[in-house]
């Protein structure tokens, strides 16, 4: 794995603010941006200064007027420019098996349209092994401070291992010297809404056990990275909503996807697919066993 986080660029705003938030990320971790644009009709042997009427010159175009700005926003940042020949899902794909993390440009559920964004950024999130961070236009924006709502949420489930989870939101937070936020959903059964069904502090008592699970699962974590701040919050409804409710006003929304599901299962899982949808934030898809 290098030290360099990748972000696609088709020159959409969506695109631009990927590329901002990436270039803050990178500056903030000391890592090397990697400006990557992918189109299977670019001229891959291209030599010269290209032509208005090709489309490397567009690329290009597109490459360099990024680098620009994210120079002036980051002086010391060290950039790299990547214009490749080939589909963009493989190409970020690949570009994924080296970098720290991938992130991309999403759009609201509404649009359709753009290059790298729709169906691209989530097959990249769904099938990437490293991290891939989803960005809509505006969210590039400053973040709220420490002492605001801001932080780091992380939704947690509480079956089978988690750590590639975990390690990436808490390494999120004290990066960023904010707190952290992990959020558990546990939708009530069905029993528990009927007045003669279950008891009535069947909610209760679901809570405190989640509360228990969740907290052991945090304990090791809590212990390596001290300097965090960490808050557990247990809701009682679906993980998907949960998650998404929490992340308002974020600074980054941070959810798990199984490396391998069945092969009738979603590319995303519930939750990844909610908070790509419809989370107010960055969201960052992490890849765990």
């Amino acid at each position: 794995m290098e030290p360099v986080i990748t972000v696609g660029l088709d020159g959409s705003p969506e695109s631009l603010a990927a590329a901002r938030w990436a270039a803050a990320e990178a500056d903030r971790r000391g890592l090397t941006l990697h400006l990557l644009h992918a189109w299977i009709m670019l001229s891959p042997d291209a030599t010269g200064i290209p032509s208005p009427k090709d489309q490397n010159y567009w690329a290009r175009r597109i490459l360099d007027n990024a680098q620009t700005e994210l120079d002036e926003r980051h002086p010391g940042l060290s950039i790299v420019e990547d214009m490749v020949a080939e589909e963009a899902g493989p190409a970020l794909l690949e570009a994924a098996s080296r970098a720290q993390m991938v992130v991309l440009g999403s759009r609201a559920v509404a649009h359709v349209q753009s290059f790298f964004l729709g169906d691209i950024s989530t097959d990249v999130a769904s099938r990437a092994e490293r991290p891939v961070v989803l960005v809509r236009e505006g969210m590039d924006e400053e973040a709220p401070s420490p002492a605001q709502e801001g932080g780091v949420v992380v939704g947690l489930g509480l079956h089978g291992p988690g750590d590639e989870l975990l390690e990436f939101a808490f390494d999120a937070a004290a990066s960023r010297g904010v707190p952290l936020r992990a959020v558990h959903g546990h939708s009530l059964p069905v029993q528990a809404h009927l007045h003669w069904g279950a008891k009535s502090d069947v909610g209760d008592k679901i809570a405190e056990d989640a509360r228990e699970k969740l907290n052991e699962a945090l304990r090791p974590w809590r212990e390596k990275f001290p300097g965090v701040q960490v808050t557990d919050v247990v809701r009682l409804e679906s993980p998907a909503r949960a998650a998404v409710r929490e992340a308002r006003g974020a600074d980054l929304l941070v959810v798990g996807r199984r490396k391998h599901r069945g092969a009738l299962a979603g590319r995303l899982g519930p939750v990844a697919h909610a908070a790509a949808h419809h989370a107010a934030c960055p969201l960052a898809v992490v890849p765990h066993d």
